[in-house]
């Protein structure tokens, strides 16, 4: 019987190891806030689909409009930070603004709401403003790094 299994090479000598291992430690390297997208993603999605969630849909629809919105947003921001990360953590500032616009929301778009709308808007605003706050903070660690980085080079 013939040996047809293949043999596992050294990959080291590939012409292109260099340009691959370069492209592996800059995809990493700007994964540094990989711990947000999952959250992120998750708050907008229960931002968008709360209002049916808690049943406010005919209190308050103009609130309605407004979280599913606020929560597509929040999902393609997400989005954005797992398929570009390193274009995306600017926005960091923009999820902040969008958290505490949650947390104001209620009083400025909705009329007369009551305790469950208002503590729903906090709680995502508040989560929202914790990982922006995160995702900037790392963003700008990993800037100082990288400019570290080239100044030594």
């Amino acid at each position: 019987m013939a040996n047809v299994s293949h043999q596992r090479g050294d990959l080291s000598s590939h012409p292109d190891a260099p340009e691959m291992r370069a492209r592996y430690e800059r995809v990493l390297g700007s994964r540094d806030v990989a711990f947000v997208d999952g959250p992120v993603f998750l708050l907008g999605l229960y931002c968008a689909v709360s209002p049916w969630i808690l049943h406010y849909t005919t209190s308050q629809p103009p609130l309605v409009t407004h979280n599913l919105i606020v929560g597509i947003a929040l999902g393609l921001l997400a989005l954005g930070f797992t398929a570009a990360p390193s274009r995306m953590y600017g926005l960091s500032g923009a999820m902040c603004a969008l958290g505490i616009w949650m947390i104001i929301s209620p009083w400025v778009v909705g009329t007369n709401p009551d305790a469950g709308v208002i503590w729903n808007n906090v709680v995502i605003g508040a989560l929202t403003v914790i990982l922006g706050t995160a995702c900037a903070a790392t963003a700008a660690r990993a800037a100082r790094a990288a400019r570290a980085a080239s100044r030594s080079s």
